[in-house]
This record gives structure tokens, sequence and C-alpha cells, in this order.
């Protein structure tokens, strides 16, 4: 876990979530962007990503692996005695929904970025019933993503980079895949059990990687009194790299600005 600390006095923190595949230092314009606008960052991460040692490349033993490991982020993030937002992109928004389902968080507000509740593209039925079995068995077993860099943005700079980035996982165990597809189930099953959080979900609105329709319904049926949705048209999966980013994060900031006004803070 890394932690930026804002320039001059802070006004909150932010935890961010990476997605699957990647690792924190693909959000480096991001955590500047907030950094320099008086918000500490709080990122890792995530087991069998990344920099980390604790587990196999692209495997994971449970989902609740990484819902542990994001609440130590959170833990540090109360450390500086500051209201706690959580941004979660795709899998990280999925952790964010059930980390919050699962667990009495102190949060301002949560923040979901293409979360994955739901895929564009699942493997054949017949391999998705072979991998039930894999999964008791072989459950190390890998096989390709099947995720392009090409599908995650349309920004070349960052496609450029991405090519050449040795940290990118490329190929995912039987075991992660099941442990995905079930924490999505999770996700719409406790509905229940989320608490009445400010939440404000953004979907890319050309997403090649997760299902913008799924996403909807999720956010429709969530038992929050404040939430909001925002559908970024043009987009491809990862809005916070894609060329109208600026924008994005303006959009982000706004309702964390809005939400400490709300709590008594002041916010030039």
């Amino acid at each position: 876990m890394w932690k930026w600390e804002a320039e001059g006095s802070a006004k909150a923190v932010i935890v961010i979530v990476h997605g699957a595949m990647e690792h924190h230092g693909r959000y480096g314009w991001l955590i500047e962007m907030w950094r320099s606008s008086g918000y500490h960052v709080v990122m890792g991460d995530l087991p069998g990503q990344g920099m980390t040692s604790r587990s196999q490349r692209g495997h994971i033993d449970s989902f609740d692996d990484y819902i542990i490991e994001v609440k130590d982020w959170i833990q540090a993030a109360y450390q500086f005695d500051l209201p706690v937002f959580l941004l979660g992109h795709s899998m990280g928004g999925l952790i964010a929904i059930r980390a919050i389902q699962e667990h009495k968080l102190n949060l301002a507000g949560v923040i979901l970025s293409s979360p994955c509740v739901g895929l564009v593209k699942y493997p054949p039925k017949i391999v998705g019933m072979i991998s039930y079995g894999l999964n008791a068995l072989m459950p190390t077993v890998k096989f390709p993503s099947g995720l392009t860099i090409d599908m995650a943005t349309r920004n070349e700079e960052v496609r450029e980079i991405d090519v050449n980035d040795t940290l990118y996982v490329t190929k995912v165990s039987v075991r992660w895949y099941r442990e995905l597809v079930h924490a999505m189930k999770l996700a719409f099953a406790n509905m229940s059990k989320i608490p009445d959080l400010p939440l404000l979900v953004m979907q890319a609105g050309d997403d090649k990687i997760v299902n913008k329709t799924v996403v909807k319904d999720w956010f429709n049926q969530v038992p929050m009194s404040e939430k909001h949705f925002k559908e970024w048209t043009k987009c491809y999966h990862e809005i916070y790299n894609e060329p109208e980013r600026e924008e994005v994060f303006a959009y982000s900031k706004s309702f964390i600005d809005n939400r400490l006004r709300s709590l008594g803070y002041v916010v030039e």
C-alpha cells in the first residue's frame, strides 16, 4: 500500500481500488489530480496483481482476499482523521460493493467507475460448465483473460504504455473466474446489506468489458437515498484514462466536494 499526501491542508482521503489485470502504477494521472486538488490518496496492488507477492499472479483463493486487503487500505486512510471516500474501478468497483455489503465501514461516500457487476462476454457455456469441475480439482489452472488493451481505452498514449507493461496480468485462474462470477451474483443478492451511503456510479457508454445495462439495473435496485448515475457516452471501459478524463475527474470531484459541504466542511 502507498500513500500520497495532498499539497497543503487536505480536505479528505480517497482510497482507490484498481481493476482486474492491472495495478496502482496505471493510476499516476488520477492520483496526481486528487493530490493536487487537496486530497490524500491511499492505494495498493490487489493480491495476485501488480507488485504483490503474497499469492500467484492472476489467482486468488477467495474474493474475500480482495476485500480484506482493501479494508486495510481504508484503515490506513482513517489515520488521517479526515472524511474517507472509496473509489473503485471495474473489479475494484465490485470489491467496493462487496466490502460495504459485508463490513461496517466509516465512509463519506462511494464512487464506482464502470463497476464489474456483469460482463459483456462470458466464456462459452460448455467452458463455464467445465470450470466448475476444474475449480474443485485444479483451481490454479490458468487461461487467457480474453481482455486486450484496445478494449479498455481509446487513449493512444495509455495504450502505448500498456503494451510494454510487464506487470499487466494476461492469464487468470479458474478459481479467480469462479470467485468473480460468484461476487457479481452477491452484489445483486445482498442489496439489503448495503448501507445508506452517498453513491456516484459512472459508466462507460461504449464499454467493451462490463455490461452497462447490468450496471444500470444494479444501480436502479440499490436502496440508497442519495445516488447519482452518469453515463459517459463515447467512453470505453477505463473512463479515467479516456480522452475525456479531465471531465470525468471534474465530475467526480464535484460529487465529493458537494458531499463535504453537506458534512459542514469548507470547500474552496
